[in-house]
C-alpha cells in the first residue's frame, strides 16, 4: 500500500453530475516516453506527464541509471537521453513501488544493457508473475534470476541477446512490450505475435522516436542496432481514468460529463464500445492525433443501461476498466454476462474475486466463474467493503455509491495515488459525495 498508512474513503449517493473533468496523463504512455527519452539521442519534452506514483517510480529508476530529468512543473519532464547504450549501473537496487508496467518493460530493457541490475517492488507487485516476462526474454539470451517467478529481479547484464520470434501464449502489450525493448538491443529480428491484439503503445512510440518497427493489430517486428531520436511527447488523458467518469455520468440521472483530450487508442477503448451496446450515450468530438496516438474529447450523458453478453473479443481491450464495468453492469437493467477474462485473477488483485465479493456485500446478485462473472442488475445497496488495495476497485465502488441507498465505505484506497492521483477532489468537483472515512 502507498505511503505506508491505511486510508478508508466513505461514498454517499450523489445528485447530477455535471462539469469538465481533465482526467490526468495516459500512465501507459507516461512510463514509455520517460524510458524511451532516456534512451533516445538528445533531449525529450515530455508534456501531461501522469504525476502518479508508478510513473514517478519509473522516473527515479530511470535517474538511478545515470540520466537526467528536469521537473520543470507538473506534468513536465524534460528526459536529457544518454543514448542506446549510455546507462549506468545503479548503486542500489531498482524499486518499481507498485508499477507492474514499469518492471515488466525495465526488464526487457535492463536485459540488453552490459551491468547488473536488481528490481523489486512493493509487496502487491512481489505477489505478481513475471515469469511470463523472464522465460521469453531467456529464450533471446538473458539472465534473469527470480523468487520461484516473482519478484525481486535480478537482470544479469554482459548478455548476447538475440533476436526471435514469439507467439505469445496469452495477449499481453507488457510482455510484448519488454520483448520489444530488448530487441532494441537484440542481433537480428525480433518478432512478437500475439492471440488477440493489444495495446500498440509501445509500438507507436518506437516509431515516434524514430526506430524502424513493422507493426498491425497482433504484431510486431523490429530489428536491432538503429538509434532512437529525441522527441517531444504530448501525452493524452488516460483513458482508464476517464473509465470511472464514464460509468458515472451514464448511471446517475441527470448527469452530462465532458473529458477533454483522452487518448481512444482502439487497443485500450473496449470498455467505450461495451457501454454503448449497454445503450449508454457517449459522443466523440474534437478527434486528433497527438505523439502517434488518437485523442478526442468524450462528452457523456445519463441513459438507462441494459445488461450484454460481452463479446469476448473486446475482453483484450478493456482489461483494466473491468472493476468500472461491473458497477455499470450492477445499476443496468437486466443480466451481464462476462466471459474470457481470466486475466483479472492476477492484475493489483484477484479482479473477479474482489468485485463479486464487493458488490456481493452491497446486495447485489452475482456469480462468479474461473474465467468471468454474471453480474444481475439491480438496487445497489450501501455497507463496506474492501478494495485489497486495488486503485481501480476502490474507485469503482466511489462510482457506485452515488447511486447506493447508503454510504458506501471502501477500505485500503491509498493505492489510488500510484495510478490517479487527486481522484477525490475531481470527483467533488463534478458532483460525487466523497471523503475520507474517519
Amino acid at each position: 500500500m502507498s505511503g505506508g498508512q491505511r486510508v478508508d474513503w466513505t461514498s454517499r449517493p450523489a445528485g447530477p453530475l455535471n462539469g469538465v473533468v481533465r482526467v490526468p496523463g495516459d500512465k501507459s504512455v507516461s512510463h514509455r516516453a520517460m524510458m524511451l527519452g532516456a534512451l533516445a539521442e538528445g533531449v525529450s519534452h515530455i508534456h501531461g506527464f501522469l504525476e502518479g506514483e508508478d510513473t514517478r517510480a519509473t522516473a527515479a529508476v530511470m535517474q538511478r541509471l545515470g540520466v537526467r530529468i528536469d521537473a520543470l512543473a507538473d506534468g513536465e519532464r524534460v528526459v536529457h537521453g544518454v543514448g542506446l547504450h549510455g546507462l549506468r549501473a545503479a548503486t542500489a537496487v531498482l524499486d518499481c513501488g507498485n508499477a507492474g508496467t514499469g518492471m515488466r518493460l525495465l526488464t526487457g530493457l535492463l536485459a540488453g544493457q552490459a551491468f547488473d541490475s536488481t528490481l523489486v517492488g512493493d509487496e502487491s507487485l512481489s505477489r505478481r508473475p513475471m515469469r511470463r516476462v523472464t522465460d521469453p526474454l531467456a529464450k533471446m539470451g538473458a539472465r534473469i534470476d527470480s523468487q520461484d517467478g516473482l519478484p525481486p529481479l535480478h537482470v544479469h547484464g554482459g548478455q548476447a541477446l538475440r533476436g526471435i520470434r514469439y507467439t505469445l501464449p496469452v495477449a499481453s502489450a507488457q510482455v510484448k512490450s519488454a520483448l520489444l525493448l530488448a530487441g532494441l538491443y537484440a542481433e537480428g529480428e525480433t518478432e512478437v505475435i500475439e492471440p488477440h491484439p493489444t495495446r500498440d503503445y509501445t509500438e507507436r512510440m518506437l516509431a515516434a522516436f524514430g526506430w524502424p518497427i513493422e507493426f498491425s493489430p497482433g504484431r510486431a517486428k523490429l530489428t536491432g542496432g538503429h538509434a532512437l531520436r529525441a522527441t517531444d511527447v504530448r501525452v493524452p488523458a488516460d483513458f482508464s481514468s476517464a473509465a470511472f467518469f464514464l460509468v458515472a455520468g451514464s448511471i446517475v440521472p441527470g448527469a452530462e460529463l465532458r473529458l477533454p483530450a483522452v487518448g481512444l487508442n482502439p487497443r485500450r477503448t473496449g470498455l467505450l464500445q461495451a457501454l454503448r451496446l449497454m445503450g449508454a450515450d457517449i459522443r466523440v468530438e474534437n478527434e486528433s492525433e497527438s505523439g502517434g496516438e488518437p485523442v478526442g474529447d468524450l462528452v457523456v450523458r445519463h441513459a438507462p443501461l441494459h445488461g450484454i453478453d460481452l463479446p469476448e473479443a473486446l475482453v483484450p481491450d478493456m482489461i483494466d476498466e473491468f472493476p468500472a464495468l461491473f458497477v455499470a453492469a450492477a445499476a443496468a437493467e437486466g443480466t451481464t454476462v462476462v466471459r474470457g477474462a481470466a486475466e483479472l485473477r492476477v492484475k493489483e488483485s484477484d479482479r473477479l474475486a474482489s468485485m463479486a465479493a464487493g458488490l456481493q456485500a452491497l446486495g447485489v446478485r452475482i456469480d462468479e466463474r474461473p474465467d468471468g462473472a454474471t453480474i444481475h442488475g439491480g438496487p445497489i445497496g450501501g455497507g463496506s467493503i474492501d478494495s485489497h488495495g486495488d486503485h481501480r476497485i476502490a474507485m469503482s465502488f466511489a462510482v457506485a455509491g452515488l447511486i447506493a441507498s447508503g454510504p458506501i465505505r471502501i477500505g485500503d484506497c491509498a493505492n489510488v495515488a500510484t495510478s490517479f492521483p487527486g481522484f477525490m477532489d475531481l470527483a467533488n468537483g463534478c458532483g460525487f459525495d466523497l471523503g475520507v472515512a474517519p
